[in-house]
């Protein structure tokens, strides 16, 4: 295992440091502090987009024979970590990292024609149609139906926390196409125009105020035949494939070493009794250590990980322990931001964006509302993607080898 960078991959990260400071606006920068969601609004991300795009650089993921760069796991890190240290909001990741991958894996010679481009240019905005009501970590018990009818599918059933479904134009679903022996059986993988007669969107407000969520209603929606990615009932297949890009490969760290030096931040700056700061109390300090520990280690698996990929190696149940990890910090470091601000965190408003110049005065103080609200947001960090009691089953299973 080599944990470090060539000369030509440090040359790359000095490039990227240069576009960074030449490309990444300060409004940018303040949508990504102020953002309480998991992902920035549309506006802000696309507007990020579109210069990435410009540049080249937006499928970083990518193959060259598809649009993309065409980088190795490193320069993909080394790319990921310089954006997140300097606050350059985060790509939505359902065109670029969950579908797009899928297609151009499994998808036909037309599908990767038509939808990689434009989810490149962001012409195609996507939103993911995996959770239901009765199938949420358990996805294999989805029931949304599609049934053959001639050169089409007749989809039936219901999706639930779909985020930024009222922004999507399409939805990439699993939907049950056949009943097997084994629930995981006869999943496939369906691409959904929203504009389709029978789609219906509902929105779901969280406990922050945010409305980043819906549910996604289906009644007797047709879809052509040929939105089917891959084979009939390959659903489940395709479905760990683009898991294992959600859930790790990335590099989480350096963006919670962002979050601990503004948190640090806060406690250097907000009063304590007696004329201290919340620094100098001994539970924020021993917190804040407490905390960095975790990140460095959490580095290191995250190098080692890439390491691995260099070297051609799938992540496996390691993208389960990473997801597992990072959330958990990012949690942990909410709680702690909380704990310091004190009163200054309990009065926020519903009102967003918190950023730019529709946005209004703070109540109280100038950071207390976008930290409640992601305190509030943060404690689905455990659930989606697969909750966190699922992951350590996972790995107890393909780690430890526990039946």
């Amino acid at each position: 295992m080599d944990l470090r960078f060539s000369a030509e991959e440090r040359a790359f990260q000095k490039e990227v440091r240069a576009f960074l400071d030449e490309n990444l606006t300060e409004e940018l920068r303040e949508a990504t502090r102020k953002t309480t969601t998991v992902f920035v609004d549309k506006d802000i991300a696309l507007a990020w987009q579109r210069i990435l795009h410009e540049k080249g650089w937006v499928g970083y993921f990518w193959p060259e024979e598809y649009g993309g760069t065409g980088w190795g796991p490193a320069k993909r890190f080394i790319f990921e970590a310089e954006c997140a240290r300097a606050g350059a909001p985060g790509l939505i990741p359902l065109g670029l990292k969950y579908v797009g991958p899928v297609i151009f894996t499994f998808g036909s010679a037309e599908q990767k024609r038509h939808f990689l481009p434009r989810i490149l240019s962001g012409e195609d905005y996507w939103c993911q149609g995996y959770s239901e009501p009765g199938a949420g970590s358990d996805l294999a018990a989805v029931q949304c139906k599609a049934v053959r009818d001639g050169d089409e599918y007749v989809v039936n059933g219901t999706k639930i926390w779909t985020t930024h479904a009222h922004f999507a134009n399409w939805i990439f679903c699993l939907v049950r196409t056949a009943q097997g022996a084994r629930p995981q059986e006869g999943i496939s993988f369906l691409l959904i125009p929203m504009d389709s007669p029978g789609v219906t969107v509902e929105p779901i407000i969280t406990l922050a105020g945010d409305h980043e969520l819906n549910q996604v209603f289906f009644d007797d929606v047709r879809v052509p035949a040929a939105n089917l990615v891959g084979e009939e009932g390959k659903g489940w297949q395709y479905a760990k494939f683009l898991l294992e890009f959600e859930r790790g490969g990335g590099s989480a760290s350096v963006k919670l070493k962002e979050e601990l030096a503004h948190v640090r931040k806060l406690a250097a700056l907000q009063p304590s009794d007696g004329g201290r700061t919340m620094m100098e109390r001994e539970r924020i300090a021993d917190g804040l250590a407490d905390i960095e520990i975790e990140i460095m280690a959490l580095e290191m698996a995250e190098l080692r990980i890439m390491s691995a990929l260099s070297a051609g190696k799938n992540p496996g149940a390691q993208a389960s322990m990473l997801k597992t990890v990072a959330t958990e910090i990012e949690q942990a470091l909410s709680e702690l931001a909380i704990d310091i601000l004190g009163p200054d965190a309990l009065p926020f408003v519903t009102e967003r964006p918190l950023y730019g110049p529709s946005s209004r005065r703070p109540l109280r103080h100038p950071e207390g509302e976008a930290v409640m609200a992601q305190y509030l947001n943060k404690r689905a960090a455990t659930i989606y993607g697969g909750t966190n009691e699922i992951q350590r089953d996972i790995i107890a299973k393909m780690v430890l080898g526990l039946r």
